[in-house]
């Protein structure tokens, strides 16, 4: 799982980090991203994200809602402290 956010504007203008672009993530939590200006390092990055894609698997809702129950219940443990997460 990639958590990494990441975004390539232009071909030159790239940022990558932790921070979510939600008011919660800006008001409470300690985030950081680096904003690189460089159209190399904006091609990298578009070209690892291709590659990560080319590699992922598409999640099917029929799929998600028939995975076992072991999951399920660690995925509403786990939402019990999102806030905390």
């Amino acid at each position: 799982m990639l958590h990494a956010k990441t975004s390539v504007v232009d071909g030159v203008w790239t940022t990558v980090g932790s921070t979510n672009m939600d008011r919660w993530s800006f008001l409470h939590n300690n985030e950081v991203n680096a904003v690189i200006i460089s159209s190399d390092f904006a091609s990298e990055v578009e070209a690892l994200f291709e590659r990560d894609l080319a590699q992922s698997r598409e999640v099917v809702l029929e799929e998600w809602r028939s995975r076992p129950l072991l999951p399920r219940i660690m995925e509403w443990f786990a939402h019990l402290f999102r806030r905390y997460l």
